[in-house]
């Protein structure tokens, strides 16, 4: 693959969930939060591809199999649930 597409993704990555932390630790409530495991959702997307793609990155490929997994419950949890009463 084009060098220039995997260091896209692989800052992509890094940058989005940069943000998408930002967006949790600033508490704006349950729709923000929901919106930022989207964004978590696409930097594991984006790391995953970028982890199994380039050589000798496996191991951040496999770790954001598993967070993707997370992610997608706290998309689940903030935007497609109703809030317990």
């Amino acid at each position: 693959m084009n060098d220039t597409v995997l260091t896209a993704m692989q800052y992509y990555g890094a940058a989005a969930a940069t943000i998408a932390a930002l967006i949790v630790s600033l508490d704006l409530g349950r729709r923000w939060t929901g919106y930022a495991m989207v964004i978590f959702v696409t930097s594991s997307l984006a790391l995953i591809a970028w982890g199994f793609l380039q050589k000798d990155s496996e191991g951040i490929g496999v770790q954001n199999v598993i967070l993707l997994v997370i992610n997608a419950v706290g998309v689940w949890r903030y935007l497609i649930r109703k809030k317990p009463a």
